[in-house]
């Protein structure tokens, strides 16, 4: 499964390549809510593939493959303000309505829209996930073991996008959206702990999820064809 996902993402941004009037490069960062820090893998980052509506609207689309540190889980009955789940790899897919504005030098665009995203070689972080459990029991100890039923995630998100041209063929651009997105990860399992005896309780958190919230940051260069402005972009 998880190399038909890495094809399928490679041969989608080889597909879309010819559709772009530009192209670019550009660093792509992921800050999770109550997550690590993550960071594409290269070269499967695709962003800004589009066509123009009218002079005012796009259609943009791409895709991401994320190396995900460690991202956050909801609908539990305890919380925890790190990651329980992570490392893995997710791979993310944008579909968004854009408002641009073009200038001489300077762009700046709205977006927002939906996203679709799958994360594989899964792994639940034990180490946060018993200290969590620990803190709900009150106990001194706990030691957990889960296992999940892994789904694909939605979710919508919104930002802008900031190009200034310092040439005639060459700009900086600076991107920022927010995420906001879940995937179904029910787990079943059982835990073991307490405080001066031990007990094992047998659970099942059907309604648990993965947490895909948090803030996305992209700096990168465009490069445009002819020293015209840029139509639909294409970043890597």
């Amino acid at each position: 499964m998880k190399h038909r996902i890495i094809t399928v993402a490679f041969l989608a941004c080889l597909s879309t390549s010819t559709l772009a009037q530009d192209f670019g490069l550009s660093f792509s960062y992921f800050l999770p809510k109550n997550g690590y820090f993550s960071t594409p893998v290269s070269p499967f980052s695709i962003r800004g593939v589009g066509v123009d509506l009218t002079r005012f609207f796009a259609i943009e689309t791409g895709a991401s493959l994320y190396r995900m540190s460690g991202l956050n889980m909801k609908d539990l009955p305890f919380e925890s303000k790190s990651p329980l789940v992570g490392p893995n790899f997710t791979i993310f897919i944008p579909a968004e309505l854009v408002f641009q504005l073009k200038g001489q030098v300077v762009d700046f665009d709205i977006k927002g829209g939906g996203f679709f995203f799958y994360g594989f070689d899964q792994r639940i972080n034990y180490g946060n996930m018993d200290k969590a459990i620990r803190e709900y029991e009150g106990w001194t100890v706990a030691n957990s073991s889960f296992t999940y039923d892994n789904k694909p995630g939605f979710g919508y998100h919104g930002g802008v996008e900031l190009t200034v041209y310092v040439a005639s063929q060459f700009g900086i651009s600076l991107e920022v959206n927010y995420l906001v997105g879940h995937a179904d990860f029910p787990l079943t399992g059982s835990y073991a702990g307490g405080n001066n005896s031990i007990e094992t309780r047998n659970v099942e958190f059907p309604d648990a999820k993965i947490d895909l919230t948090g803030l996305e940051i992209s700096l990168g260069v465009i490069f445009t064809s002819g020293g015209q402005q840029p139509g639909p972009r294409r970043r890597r």
